[in-house]
């Protein structure tokens, strides 16, 4: 990515002075949402030692799975993040990730976890809700994935009525 051109984190600086400081070495995230940020790019550029660098040592796969030649990572959207500040320990972040394949648009839907440790935070996992092309509908009836990651349906979790 060239220095005038704006980080696809959303961030709407240019890479260099967004992910690039963080992908280089010379800064570390201070919050979840910056790391699953420079994440996302590094994932869009790939950059597999950034990522396995920033994954929980103990959940860190050998090698990073890119997707198929020829997709393209457009844009990244935070839906929600719980917790995950400079002063946090854990942290929640739910995103939408948009790319290109064979001329369609898709968007991944995603909540992943991170913590913090030695000052530093890591990515630890993630549940996808959704993968679909843009526009098309999802299933976001009562038989859909809980929005909360508890791995049950939405019916017997969050919308069970109390």
């Amino acid at each position: 990515m060239e220095q005038l051109t704006n980080c696809i984190c959303g961030s709407g600086i240019p890479y260099t002075e967004c992910c690039g400081l963080y992908h280089s070495g010379k800064k570390n995230a201070p919050t979840a949402e910056i790391l699953m940020r420079t994440r996302f790019t590094a994932f869009a550029m790939e950059n597999e030692a950034y990522i396995l660098e920033t994954w929980e040592p103990a959940k860190r796969p050998l090698r990073v799975n890119f997707p198929k030649k020829g997709t393209q990572w457009k844009r990244l959207e935070i839906v929600e993040k719980k917790k995950g500040g400079s002063q946090d320990t854990k942290g929640i972040v739910e995103f939408k990730a948009y790319y290109l394949l064979e001329g369609e648009e898709y968007a991944v839907n995603e909540i992943s976890r991170f913590r913090k440790g030695q000052g530093r935070w890591y990515y630890l996992d993630g549940a996808v809700k959704s993968i679909a092309k843009v526009g098309q509908q999802t299933n976001r009836g009562k038989n859909a994935p809980c929005p909360c990651s508890s791995g049950k349906k939405y019916k017997r979790c969050c919308g069970k009525p109390k």
